[in-house]
């Protein structure tokens, strides 16, 4: 259960944006300290929380978890405090922009997420 469930009693509802990239060979540890650096101001904009990996397709997944709606996304991406070079250095690392995905609403999928086995 997320903070936000727990503090207002209510079902988390909202949407996730799933984004996929191949990266340049020899750019990950970049990619990756720029996406942390961008993330960790999101919060503070309504993210609940964003998750990056790569899987086994060789593909980057990075997923804006749990948004409460497109409005604060977007707002969120444009006004988030980020260090002036964030953006650019990730922009360096991709080869390839896949389209986005977007899912909603989530409350089921969260659910399911804060109900697993440990």
């Amino acid at each position: 259960m997320t903070d936000r469930t727990a503090a207002t009693g209510d079902d988390p509802i909202g949407l996730v944006v799933l984004y996929r990239w191949r990266r340049l060979p020899g750019c990950d540890a970049d990619f990756v300290a720029a996406w942390r650096e961008f993330t960790e101001a999101l919060p503070g904009y309504g993210s609940f929380g964003s998750r990056l990996h790569r899987g086994d397709d060789g593909l980057w997944y990075g997923g804006d978890a749990q948004w409460p709606d497109e409005a604060t996304r977007v707002q969120a991406a444009t006004q988030a405090a980020v260090p002036a070079d964030t953006r650019a250095r990730m922009r360096a690392c991709i080869a390839e922009s896949l389209p986005e995905t977007r899912l909603a609403p989530v409350a089921d999928l969260l659910r399911l997420s804060h109900n697993r086995p440990a």
